[in-house]
């Protein structure tokens, strides 16, 4: 859009200083042009006016003089010639043969015509006639031929102040256009990046209100308060599931302890819907854990650290090794590349517990599962069923799972968690296929400065 309205405001400025400065070009050019004409043309009569004195008394010494002097001082030759067009004047080396058109022109009591202006570039003589005689009579004519380097060159002169001062004017239009350009985009340029952040999660996203238009100000006001009451709505919506989910773990204790408390009074015929409670319970509180994390995630980036990616991952995969084994799942971890990442230690081993119970949970038995280190990129890859593109698309989603897990313990939540809390240290969850089947999760932790 910048360079949109620079074009525009360029266009114009140069029609504008177009307009004004072609009209005084040609004024300036017709102005010196006719100044060399009026010149001439009183030389002209001069010499018509000595050359009719010669004609008349038969003293043409004077005639002859001026012409010679006129020469010598103007570097213009002339020629006067009588009624029967015999040469009486010669001067410059111009003869009279070769004006013979002027001279005939003159002699039949014709005026010369207008010059068309001259230019910078224009090059030759001008050629100018003035018969002799009362207006009745002719009795001779003259003849000048005028250079007109002097005037072209005056021309050029003035045609260079004229186009200095234009560019002067287009730099300062262009200048103008700039100045105006950020004046009007900077506050929409302020304002997309505000959207921007805010479509990337940023909460109370803010944009100057004082600066550029009226109109702009205002929308960046507007701005300001859309942005403060999403962010209010996220963080009422996010108190509501922390203190629900917070609220609820007392009654769910009490819950607990009422239904271990019933464990010795079960018969053998109720203790099938004895562990099918006991399971939804631990179901329960699988869920309240999960979304007081996930309120927790939304939350942002509050505390900070620095975690030793490697020395993590080993710790975590030597605490669910017995979970493997017990779920008939290999788990290694082959390659470990030592690296620091900018996440705060018990947010990565969340992370971790997260990925390795959805491995270990979903990988099946006999398959194996591999947490690899490179550089700050922790990737937890398993050969169990995998998921299918479009369930890719959906596994972060909230409360999502697959149809072929539906029956099985979960809340869908612990990946929308893992995505929350390293997209808030400014990192990236990827999940991505295994040849010929399985899972792949690659996060991109940010590196410690």
């Amino acid at each position: 859009m910048r360079r949109r309205l620079l074009l525009v405001l360029l266009g114009f400025s140069i029609v504008a200083v177009a307009g004004f400065a072609a009209p005084l070009l040609r004024a300036t050019a017709a102005e010196r042009t006719q100044q060399l004409v009026l010149a001439r043309s009183a030389d002209l009569d001069r010499f018509a006016g000595l050359a009719d004195h010669a004609f008349s008394t038969g003293d043409r010494s004077q005639l002859v003089d001026e012409a010679v002097r006129y020469t010598e001082l103007y570097g213009e030759p002339l020629v006067v010639v009588d009624a029967a067009r015999a040469p009486v004047v010669e001067t410059g080396g111009l003869r009279a043969v070769d004006v013979a058109d002027a001279t005939d022109k003159a002699l039949r009591n014709e005026l010369a015509g207008p010059v068309p202006w001259l230019r910078p570039w224009s090059d030759g003589d001008l050629v100018r006639y003035r018969p002799v005689g009362d207006g009745t009579r002719v009795t001779g004519a003259v003849v000048l031929k005028a250079s007109v380097q002097r005037a072209t060159q005056d021309i050029g002169e003035r045609w260079a102040l004229i186009a200095a001062g234009a560019l002067t004017a287009l730099l300062a239009c262009g200048l103008l256009a700039l100045v105006l350009a950020r004046w009007v985009l900077r506050p929409l340029a302020e304002l997309r990046s505000g959207m921007r952040a805010v479509g990337a999660g940023s909460r109370r996203s803010r944009v100057p209100v004082d600066v550029g238009p009226p109109e702009l100000r205002e929308l960046a006001m507007s701005f300001n308060r859309m942005s403060a009451a999403v962010a209010d709505a996220e963080e009422q919506q996010r108190r509501l599931v922390a203190d629900a989910s917070h609220q609820l773990r007392n009654p769910m204790a009490a819950l607990r302890l009422r239904v271990d408390a019933l464990e010795r009074r079960i018969t053998p015929e109720g203790a099938s819907t004895y562990r099918s409670a006991l399971a939804e319970v631990d179901r329960l509180e699988s869920l309240l854990d999960r979304l007081l994390a996930l309120a927790t995630a939304d939350r942002g980036p509050e505390p900070t650290g620095t975690a030793e990616v490697a020395e993590i991952a080993v710790g975590r995969v030597e605490a669910w090794r017995s979970a493997a084994e017990a779920a008939g799942v290999a788990l290694s971890a082959p390659r470990l590349d030592e690296a620091v990442a900018d996440i705060p230690p018990d947010e990565l081993t969340q992370v971790l517990d997260v990925l390795l119970d959805n491995a270990i949970k979903y990988a099946g038995r006999g398959a194996s599962v591999e947490v690899r280190c490179e550089g700050c990129a922790l990737i937890v890859r398993d050969t169990g069923p995998g998921l299918s593109d479009a369930e890719i698309q959906q596994a972060a989603q909230r409360f999502w799972r697959a149809d072929r897990h539906r029956g099985s313990r979960g809340s869908g939540l612990g990946l929308a968690i893992v995505d929350r809390l390293v997209g808030a240290r400014g990192g990236a969850m990827h999940l991505e296929h295994v040849e010929p089947h399985g899972l792949s999760v690659r996060l991109e932790l940010p590196e410690a400065r």
